[in-house]
């Protein structure tokens, strides 16, 4: 039996949901042993650490999803996702992280079969035609930095132990 368009929108809708959810699941593994110290070292001194790339994760959901997508008024401010001096408890950052991945969630799941193919405009995404292009982006670019938590955590740990 063929996929109707409704059929085919709840399983992009759900296919993309699993994935955000997977690297929720997998920065949650990474980041839930570390000390609210330790997500904001930065082992190396060309790079980010671990609290300013969830940070940047966030602010990124927020801005392409939230305000873009599912209008909810939010204002980013990129530089500050970089560079915040606040260092914020573990609990917090993640607590906003995972707003932002529910937030994206309840987004896809409102998408009905127009809505993939909407025209999507955003600073710094110019390049990207319509929302389903930018959820796809924003997954990828999730997964990439999720990456590089790991080889973060890993450097903290071979630090700790070398303590």
């Amino acid at each position: 039996m063929p996929v109707n368009q409704t059929n085919a929108s709840v399983l992009i809708s759900r296919s993309l949901g699993g994935h955000y959810t997977r690297v929720r699941d997998k920065i949650h593994t990474l980041v839930d042993p570390l000390s609210s110290e330790e997500i904001w070292t930065r082992p190396y001194p060309y790079g980010n650490s671990i609290g300013h790339l969830l940070l940047h994760l966030t602010g990124n959901l927020n801005y392409y999803i939230g305000a873009q997508i599912a209008g909810t008024g939010y204002v980013r401010d990129r530089p500050r996702e970089f560079a915040d001096t606040a260092h914020s408890p573990k609990q917090d950052v993640l607590a906003a992280f995972d707003a932002a991945i529910d937030m994206v969630l309840a987004t896809l799941a409102v998408q009905g079969d127009s809505d993939w193919a909407a025209p999507f405009s955003g600073v710094g995404a110019e390049d990207i035609g319509n929302r389903f292009a930018m959820f796809l982006r924003c997954a990828a670019h999730a997964d990439h930095h999720a990456g590089q938590m790991i080889y973060l955590c890993k450097q903290l740990t071979l630090t700790t132990r070398a303590q």
